[in-house]
Formats: C-alpha cells, sequence, structure tokens
C-alpha cells in the first residue's frame, strides 16, 4: 500500500499511515487504482478502480473518482481491495484450545472440549480467548464473525437448563473479548428459558453504545433437544425478537430435525442452521423452501467427520449457503483455507458446478445474508459499511495471477492481508494489527489456556 501526494497525505518517515488507533476513522479515505473485487449482485473484478469511504461507509466505487477536500488517498495500485469475509460460524472461545483437536473424531472433540475442558472455563478465560480468537479474525480479513459462544454448554441438557453459576457472567466476558479486539460480532447467546434474567442481562449489553456487536438467539435446538426445550428456546426468542442460530443433524435426539421443526410449525427464514451433512435431501429442501439459510464448514466438517460435503446438496434444495471455521481445535481460523476446502470439496460428489466466485460470494455477501446483515455488510455497494481488505498483489503467492477471483479463493492467506477497515476504522495496517498490546493479549490467553487444560488431556 502506497499513499499518493494528493490531497491530505499523512505519513511518518517512510512508512505510510492513516490513523492507527483503535476507535479512530479517516473522515474521507480514498483508495486508489485498486484491482477492485465486488460481491453484489456476483464477484466482479474491476481494474484500475477507485473506493471512497466517508463517515465509516463506501461513498463510491469506479475508476477516477475525485478526492474530497482532505481526503486521505491510498495508492492502492498493487493491492486487491474487496469486502471483509464474513465467517457465519465460530467458537471463538476455544482461541486458547488451538489445535488441542487435530487428530480426533467428533465424539473425541465433544468428549475433551465439550465435556472435559469447557466447563473448567472461568469467565475470564472466556475474554482472553474472545479477544485472542476475535484478533485472529481480523488478522486474516474476517471481519465480521458470528461467535456461537457456548463454553458452559454442559450445562444445556435435552430436556433443559442445569442451574448453577450465572451465564450471564460468561456472556459479559465474551462481549468484551469482541468489543476489545474492534471485530464486527454476532453473538450466538445459548439460550436458557429457565434462567431469563440472564439472557435478558446479556441482551442489554447490545446497545447502541457498541454498534458493531448484535445478538442472536443460539439453541441446541431440534437435533439435541426434546420438543418442549425447542418450543421454550422459539418462544423465548420471539419475546426478545431475536434471530436463531442452532447446529443441525440427524440425531441424537431426533432423527429428523428438520421435519419436527415442521410439524410444530417452526420453521422460518430468520434461522440459520449450521453443518447438516448427514440430513436427507427432503429436510434439506424443507430448508430452502422455509427461506432459511445453513452455515457450512467444509473443513471442520470433512476432519471430525460431519458427513459428506454438502455446498452442492444445499444448492440444489435452494437453501442459501455460507461458510464458517467453527474450531480452531482442529482447523485453521482464517477464510482463505475455508473457501480452499469449500471449493475442492464441491468436485467430491455429484452436484451442481461451484465456480471460485460462488465460494467467495459464500464467504462475504451470503454470510451477511444468512445472518441479516445483507444491507450493510458483505460488498462494496455503497451505502454500506465500509469493511474492506486489502491484499498485496505483488506478493510472490499472487503475482501474475490470471484470474483475481481465483487466486483469492486458492491462493492467497492470512499473509497477504496488508490492511483490514471495519466501519472505516483502522484495525490492521501495514501487515500488522494495530492499537493492541499484543503481547497482553496474548500473555492472558496463555494464562486462560494453561488454566483449562491443566488437567492432563489424556484424562479426558
Amino acid at each position: 500500500m502506497r499513499l499518493r501526494a494528493e490531497e491530505t497525505v499523512l505519513t511518518s518517515g517512510n512508512v505510510p499511515f492513516f490513523h492507527t488507533s483503535m476507535g479512530d476513522a479517516v473522515e474521507s479515505l480514498l483508495l486508489r487504482d485498486g484491482l477492485v473485487i465486488d460481491t453484489e449482485p456476483a464477484p466482479i473484478v474491476h481494474h484500475n478502480c477507485d473506493v471512497l469511504i466517508e463517515d465509516g461507509r463506501i461513498a463510491a466505487v469506479g475508476p477516477n473518482l475525485p478526492a474530497p477536500a482532505g481526503t486521505t488517498v491510498l495508492d492502492a495500485s498493487h493491492n486487491i481491495v474487496l469486502p471483509g469475509f464474513v465467517d457465519t460460524h465460530r467458537h471463538v472461545w476455544q482461541a486458547v484450545l488451538r489445535s488441542i483437536a487435530v487428530d480426533m473424531d467428533l465424539p473425541e472433540y465433544f468428549a475433551l472440549v465439550r465435556q472435559h475442558l469447557g466447563p473448567r472455563f472461568r469467565p475470564e478465560d472466556v475474554r482472553a480467548a474472545n479477544t485472542l480468537g476475535a484478533l485472529e479474525c481480523l488478522d486474516g480479513g474476517v471481519t465480521t464473525v458470528q461467535d456461537f459462544a457456548y463454553a458452559r454448554a454442559d450445562r444445556i441438557t435435552p430436556d433443559g437448563y442445569v442451574a448453577g453459576e450465572s451465564d450471564y457472567d460468561y456472556a459479559e466476558a465474551a462481549f468484551d473479548g469482541l468489543r476489545t479486539a474492534g471485530v464486527r460480532a454476532v453473538f450466538g447467546y445459548l439460550l436458557t428459558p429457565q434462567d431469563t434474567a440472564a439472557v435478558r442481562r446479556a441482551h442489554a449489553l447490545f446497545t447502541a453504545d457498541s454498534p458493531l456487536l448484535t445478538m442472536v438467539a443460539a439453541s441446541l435446538g431440534p437435533s439435541n433437544q426434546h420438543a418442549e426445550s425447542i418450543l421454550a428456546d422459539w418462544r423465548l426468542a420471539d419475546e426478545l425478537g431475536l434471530s436463531l442460530v442452532t447446529h443441525i443433524g440427524s440425531g441424537p435426539v431426533n432423527e429428523r430435525p428438520i421435519e419436527l421443526l415442521r410439524e410444530h410449525d417452526l420453521l422460518r427464514p430468520d434461522i440459520l442452521y449450521v453443518h447438516g451433512n448427514d440430513l436427507s435431501d427432503d429436510e434439506l429442501k424443507m430448508i430452502g423452501d422455509s427461506g432459511a439459510a445453513v452455515s457450512v464448514t467444509p473443513a471442520v466438517e470433512a476432519r471430525l467427520g460431519h458427513g459428506g460435503p454438502l455446498i452442492g446438496r444445499l444448492r440444489t434444495a435452494g437453501a442459501k449457503t455460507a461458510l464458517g471455521v467453527d474450531v480452531v481445535t482442529t482447523v485453521g481460523g482464517d477464510m482463505f483455507s475455508v473457501m480452499r476446502a469449500a471449493l475442492l470439496s464441491t468436485y467430491l460428489v455429484p452436484g451442481p458446478h461451484v465456480t471460485p466466485g460462488d465460494i467467495l460470494r459464500m464467504a462475504t455477501l451470503d454470510g451477511a445474508v444468512a445472518l441479516g446483515l445483507a444491507d450493510q455488510v458483505g460488498s462494496l455497494k455503497v451505502g454500506k459499511q465500509a469493511d474492506v481488505v486489502m491484499l498485496r498483489a505483488d506478493d510472490v503467492n499472487l503475482a501474475c495471477a490470471h484470474d483475481p477471483i481465483g487466486a483469492v479463493v486458492t491462493a492467497a492467506h492470512p499473509g497477504n492481508v496488508d490492511t483490514v477497515l471495519v466501519a472505516g476504522k483502522v484495525v490492521k495496517q501495514n501487515g500488522k494489527l494495530v492499537g493492541h498490546d499484543l503481547a497482553d493479549v496474548r500473555t492472558k490467553a496463555l494464562r486462560a489456556a494453561e488454566y483449562v487444560t491443566a488437567t492432563s488431556v489424556s484424562t479426558a
């Protein structure tokens, strides 16, 4: 990224900058002559294109845009400029358990992480983990993440909630970690209808004072709960005016969970289902017909054995499809590797042809649609929030790319991410996260990791 001497140019020696304090934003910023990839209505490449950002929003996209007075102008001629990635499913609290379950299947993962380590988390451990995990998102160009926050999911059973320490303390800690990092996040609070006071207190955290953070109702859902508990979750979500997110699959409690929802008139468009690899085609069609979306986490689904590739089946069923990382206990935490896993896995089974452009859209605009944020993020459409990622196009692994969209999906990695903006605010610049004492973040995360794993993993 290079600054040009047009209008207001801010420099510090030979190192370009345009505001490095978290919470600060350039009132007017012009990205000049970039290789711009937009995703709405479909991914398209614009060479020698400018992006004007004003007051945290996309103000204009096109060639040779005039720079308003006082505008900071960046030379983006050696950069790929695209909307920030939208990760529609991640357990951010597991950042301090990175790579602890890389050689496990799903039952082994559940036994270790959910039953053994999850209950050991204290609120301060969740806070440290969420800060680290959210910064990992930003470092790799993920500007929006759906955080399915359930470190203490061991206290939710098929029949309801097991009383104990208030869940609010965990929710507040997770909220603080996300807010500290500066990521845009959709926080999935795991519902406890038997403790509505905690749910309502958590809901109250999400106010205009934290515009980047919103809340959805997370539920163990119809695969894992009996009908009475599912109905209680849906009723509470309705009371709070929240959409829903839930894992889905055949069993262990209900083998046909989508049909169960249909029987109780609980199918609706504002549900985000996660996984579903082993659902029947007719149940996937029910999801598509309801207008709901599915978050596919192809790397985790392949490694943990959720079932065969899902994207082609979802497209056949007419279901909205988005992408997610899921758990860094088992796979990498960046959307580049997720996009590659998604693209490659689609060729393993029969189904409609899926292009790199389709995958990039799933990682951006379709993700925003799935989270109910399509009017805010997911593309560079004028008026949307300026969540923008700039990749160094002249890095050796991206140089000479004939198909820029294909290169982003198949060749790029987090090390290529030079600059990241969230709502026009700089969170990464010159390849480095800004505004944080990263040594302190790592120290606190390491302490949390050491505490929750103090009991030998071999005893799990």
